[in-house]
């Protein structure tokens, strides 16, 4: 079949599945061609052969029935990065973006920091962070072993340095006495009884990196309480949360004693990070 046909009627078959069926159908066909998607508009007419038609079928099916792209491609951007993804954690999302943002825009690039990124996942935040902080380091903790073998391979894979990576249920296996400038973490936020978990990519994602009891709010909780014993004195603690949480976030950031308490808006406009300041 040439390329221009099988596009077309694989398009066709993710309409009541993706909103960017076109682009969708291209990366898989790139993936399987091991082509950019540009050879696609050189060459439409070009036939594909019987064993890429049969990679490229599988892949679409597994679409079809709403697999996440990232997945069935083993890749996904983030920041300037390009990170392997896996079952065994989250895909790294645009909104997470506005964190690494938030952290930035308060550190001088000049400067050494350290830095701890909570439930690290692939590694998205700690080597985005790390990549803009070349004299700082970061340290990603992570409560499966998989998750933390998969955020060492990103961190070779492009070439950063100045992150490591270790197992930990939070804050349990750092040591005693070990302060960070910078706390960050897009902990799993999700109320276990939201609708949304039958919807979407978030079906296909480890709902252990994506619920909390307490409404959402229960890791939330256990971070904020337990982040001053590791805070240097002025030190951040950054949080990506739902987009209906940033008030009751807030109130809890102030009833454990932190200051200078904010929200800010994701790309979509909803409140989705909030920091705080400690001050000893």
């Amino acid at each position: 079949m040439r390329i221009d046909e099988l596009l077309k009627g694989a398009a066709e078959r993710l309409t009541f599945v993706s909103d960017t069926t076109q682009l969708d159908v291209q990366l898989l066909l790139s993936h399987v061609l091991s082509v950019p998607t540009s050879y696609f508009y050189t060459w439409p007419d070009k036939e594909v052969e019987e064993e890429a038609f049969n990679k490229f079928e599988a892949l679409l099916s597994r679409r079809v029935s709403g697999e996440p792209i990232a997945y069935l491609l083993g890749a996904q951007s983030f920041w300037t990065l390009d990170l392997e993804v896996a079952t065994c954690t989250l895909i790294p999302r645009a909104d997470t973006e506005r964190l690494v943002e938030v952290v930035l825009e308060r550190l001088e690039s000049g400067s050494a920091y350290s830095l701890l990124d909570l439930g690290t996942g692939t590694g998205a935040i700690a080597l985005a962070l790390a990549s803009e902080l070349p004299r700082s380091q970061v340290l990603g903790i992570d409560l499966m072993e998989d998750a933390v073998a998969l955020a060492k391979r990103n961190a070779i894979k492009n070439q950063i340095a100045n992150a490591e990576f270790m197992q930990s249920s939070w804050f349990d296996s750092i040591e005693a006495g070990r302060e960070f400038d910078v706390i960050v973490s897009n902990p799993p936020y999700i109320d276990p009884e939201d609708a949304h978990l039958s919807q979407g990519d978030v079906r296909f994602e480890p709902k252990t990196a994506l619920i909390a009891d307490n409404k959402g709010l229960a890791d939330i909780e256990h971070i904020l309480l337990n982040a001053p014993d590791y805070l240097k004195p002025n030190g951040y603690l950054i949080f990506e949360h739902g987009y209906d949480q940033a008030a009751a976030v807030q109130k809890r950031f102030r009833e454990v004693g932190f200051v200078k308490v904010e929200s800010f808006q994701d790309i979509g406009g909803n409140d989705r990070v909030t920091l705080g300041v400690w001050k000893q």
